[in-house]
């Protein structure tokens, strides 16, 4: 009796434990597939030669975020940046709520941040140990101005120096 039982059961259980399987297969797929695509690590930097011992702002690839409520003041402080020759790669604003200026990048004593914290007035540095060695620059509502007099070239050491593997930097107008 209990064998004739679980013969007639033993159909459906098995066609609904494979329908939860196939359920599940489909959800699953499903939120992959509008999962959004994880962003590119940025691409670790490549030792370029420095010219006379001098990093060139020609050299430094630069993106400028607006972390206050003064609306273009990134894309103002990008324009003055790309006079000086700087690769300004992109400018927008940033969630990040900014006071004073903030340069950004792999370490407080390289190059290419001590060349760029060169142009702000009363500046922060914050050191991320980015691979790429790119450098950000977060301007906020006390933004205390841009040194138009810096030097756009800074003596260094070696002969090379670790910098962005990109030869030219697609410049992104914003705010």
């Amino acid at each position: 009796m209990i064998g004739r039982v679980f013969r007639l059961v033993r159909t459906p259980l098995t066609l609904l434990a494979l329908l939860a399987v196939l359920c599940y297969g489909a959800w699953w797929g499903y939120s992959n597939v509008l999962r959004p695509v994880p962003a590119l690590p940025p691409e670790p930097c490549v030792n370029q030669t420095v010219p006379k011992g001098q990093l060139l702002s020609s050299q430094v690839v630069v993106s400028v975020y607006n972390g206050g409520t003064k609306k273009g003041l990134a894309g103002d402080v990008g324009r003055m940046l790309r006079e000086r020759q700087f690769k300004v790669q992109r400018t927008t604003n940033t969630n990040e709520k900014i006071q004073k200026t903030v340069i950004v990048g792999a370490g407080a004593k390289n190059p290419e941040v001590l060349l760029v914290k060169g142009f702000f007035k009363d500046a922060q540095v914050r050191a991320d140990k980015r691979p790429d060695h790119t450098v950000d620059v977060l301007v906020g509502n006390r933004y205390a101005g841009f040194n138009k007099n810096a030097a756009t070239s800074l003596a260094v050491r070696t002969k090379t120096v670790c910098l962005p593997p990109t030869a030219t930097a697609t410049p992104t107008l914003g705010n």
